[in-house]
């Protein structure tokens, strides 16, 4: 068996430990910038339906009740303009990076045959586990700046990613039918994480299932959604797949076997938030007040904003080496991720995440002024 360390590349964020010691010796503690886990309460409406479904001896299915799916495909026609999704369009998936990371296995990726490799595409500044997943599987990963310049021999996957993590960036609606067009004419599989779709600030993101984007069929197309964000539920590992019915049958038979099930209670728990509204509304507004907060700061203090219109972060600069940005800060007791960590085009940017408390916000604003 080959070593972790010949099919993976190192862990990244191993490498950020002396920095957070660093930030964490602070006399007021450290500002964890780095890492967009949610930090704020639950809802109280999401807890109950947890805790209403917690007698739940039996195993749950892999794709989910009918309460579920009545809702994914209900919150995809809403909200994601898809008008045309039913039952066999959805499909639930424990957490969006399990998904991600094991989906080219999955989908039967690997070396491909004689000496066109099977390729996994995607953005050149991006979250690291699609390079994990391309790897994971044996295929080739590669970077694009636009997935229209790709040579498509051997592109078996695409990955779009809008709203980005880490830079906020979100693709417009005329490029992403741009790109569904060309990703159908050489036959290649589009899956598109839209995970931060509820964050937009400064541009409104738009999904590949959008009815615009796509002409009403999801022939090819795939879009991958999460509750962490929106709803305060990373710790809950709920989200979901919506799409092209052949590719999540596919899918499904497949995730039967290995027993990837939701549990019951989180499925319940995915139902109460996603026909809720209010609660995401309030989590914005925190969020909202936060970014603003800290962009203030940032550009005070001689940083330069870039993208970010989207997401829980800001790509931020200034114009050096992105680990003495990192060490910089970590003298002020704020941890924040080095760009690189999302490719060699990061070098000299840093992301700063918005999913700190009010108060721990408020102590970052104050020593960067």
């Amino acid at each position: 068996m080959a070593a972790v360390s010949d099919r993976l590349p190192a862990f990244p964020w191993d490498k950020l430990e002396p920095y957070k010691a660093t930030a964490a010796a602070h006399a007021d503690g450290i500002v964890d910038l780095s890492v967009g886990t949610p930090v704020d309460p639950v809802p109280r409406l999401i807890q109950r339906a947890l805790i209403e479904a917690a007698d739940s001896p039996g195993y749950p299915t892999v794709w989910g009740t009918v309460a579920l799916r009545d809702a994914i495909t209900g919150w995809v026609r809403g909200r994601l303009g898809a008008s045309a999704a039913g039952h066999r369009n959805v499909l639930p998936v424990v957490g969006s990076k399990e998904l991600v990371a094991w989906l080219p296995t999955q989908l039967g990726l690997g070396a491909g045959t004689g000496t066109l490799k099977d390729k996994v595409a995607y953005p050149r500044l991006a979250y690291p586990t699609y390079e994990v997943g391309a790897r994971l599987c044996g295929a080739e990963a590669v970077v694009y700046d636009d997935p229209t310049e790709l040579d498509p021999a051997g592109v078996k996957l695409l990955w779009l990613n809008s709203p980005s993590n880490p830079t906020g960036k979100v693709i417009p609606k005329e490029d992403l039918i741009r790109i569904v067009a060309w990703a159908r004419e050489h036959g290649i599989l589009l899956f598109s994480d839209e995970c931060y779709l509820e964050l937009g600030w400064e541009a409104e993101p738009v999904s590949v299932l959008h009815d615009d984007v796509c002409g009403g069929s999801y022939e090819g197309i795939v879009a991958v959604h999460s509750l962490s964000k929106r709803s305060n539920l990373a710790g809950y590992r709920a989200a979901f797949v919506a799409g092209d019915a052949d590719v999540l049958g596919e899918l499904l038979e497949i995730r039967k076997h290995g027993g990837m099930m939701t549990p019951a209670p989180v499925q319940a728990a995915t139902v109460a938030a996603l026909g809720d509204d209010a609660h995401v509304e309030e989590q914005r507004v925190r969020y909202a007040a936060r970014r603003a907060a800290l962009r203030t700061a940032l550009e005070a203090h001689g940083f330069r904003v870039e993208h970010s219109e989207a997401s829980l972060y800001l790509w931020v600069t200034r114009d050096e080496p992105c680990w003495d940005t990192v060490a910089h800060l970590a003298g002020l007791g704020i941890l924040v991720a080095p760009g690189d960590f999302y490719g060699e085009a990061g070098a000299r940017f840093v992301r700063v995440a918005f999913t700190a408390t009010d108060e721990r916000v408020e102590a970052a604003v104050k020593r960067l002024g």
